[in-house]
């Protein structure tokens, strides 16, 4: 009788047990943690923005003399020179991959000034007339580089750009060293072919913002004045050819980044509660 009311008592407590365990799973858990989200990485586009400044040390070959056909002289150049001139331009770019860009740039040249000295013989005696005058221009490149490679944040690179140049010859005199002559410039303005070849190297200060040295030479053409002389007289021309400069640069370039966004802060909120019921026991069970 003992034995049955033993198994009886195991069997009734293992019922419950599984019944309360039953119970248990029917009430609600606590919700998963919430996903860590993981921004995207940031990407550039392919187009980007430049602005550069500059100083050029210009020159050009000897002034040469356009006489008018109504005058008759033996005037000859003998000495040219050109002074230096800054520059600042802007402009905008593609990279077509990581080693192949392009842009297009405009470009102003602040007045270099242009010096000529040259001499002549009349009656017996030589004289000699000063030329003077500002050269500006406008130029307009477009350009193709190749970088190299990067190396610690640097990339050499190294490029060709071709276009125009619109060239003014401003405040142009002539001025007679012995005699009271003078005469001025018309203030002309060429359109001219220019061309330049690049070499340089960009720093890497961030994944969108580079800054470059680079030096670069320049053919920008020529331009040609015509002198008309106080108290009348035949007018002369006068032409200042192969225009070139050896500039350096210093230049900005920007690409067409995001700007960089933390990714989003989670405040941690605790799961709710979880009910969970007494234990139940089976009933004492006596020996009687």
């Amino acid at each position: 009788m003992v034995g049955k009311r033993l198994t009886f008592s195991i069997l009734t407590s293992a019922a419950v047990l599984t019944a309360t365990a039953a119970q248990a799973a029917d009430y609600p858990q606590p919700p998963p943690p919430p996903p860590i989200i993981v921004p995207p990485p940031q990407e550039c586009c392919d187009w980007y923005l430049r602005g550069h400044v500059g100083v050029g040390m210009a020159g050009g070959s000897d002034a040469e003399y356009i006489m008018n056909p109504a005058n008759n002289n033996n005037f000859a150049f003998e000495a040219t020179s050109y002074s230096d001139a800054y520059f600042i331009g802007l402009g905008i770019g593609y990279e077509f991959n990581h080693w192949l860009r392009f842009d297009v740039t405009a470009e102003y040249r602040a007045k270099s000034r242009v010096y000529a000295y040259g001499t002549y013989t009349f009656g017996g005696g030589t004289f000699g007339d000063i030329y003077e005058g500002n050269l500006k221009s406008w130029l307009f490149l477009a350009n193709a580089y190749v970088d190299l490679g990067t190396w610690y944040c640097l990339t050499p690179f190294v490029g060709v750009g071709v276009g125009g140049s619109y060239n003014i010859l401003a405040d142009f005199t002539d001025r007679n060293q012995t005699l009271s002559g003078r005469g001025y410039g018309r203030n002309p303005g060429d359109w001219n072919f220019a061309w330049a070849l690049y070499a340089g190297v960009a720093y890497n200060v961030s994944k969108n913002f580079k800054v470059e040295l680079t030096y670069r030479y320049l053919d920008y053409g020529s331009i040609t004045d015509t002198v008309d002389c106080i108290g009348g007289c035949f007018a002369d021309s006068y032409k200042f050819d192969d225009l070139y400069s050896h500039d350096f640069m210093l230049t900005l370039r920007w690409n067409c980044c995001d700007f960089d966004v933390p990714p989003p802060r989670y405040v941690y909120t605790p799961p709710p509660p979880v009910y969970a019921p007494p234990p139940v026991y089976p009933p004492l069970q006596s020996r009687g």
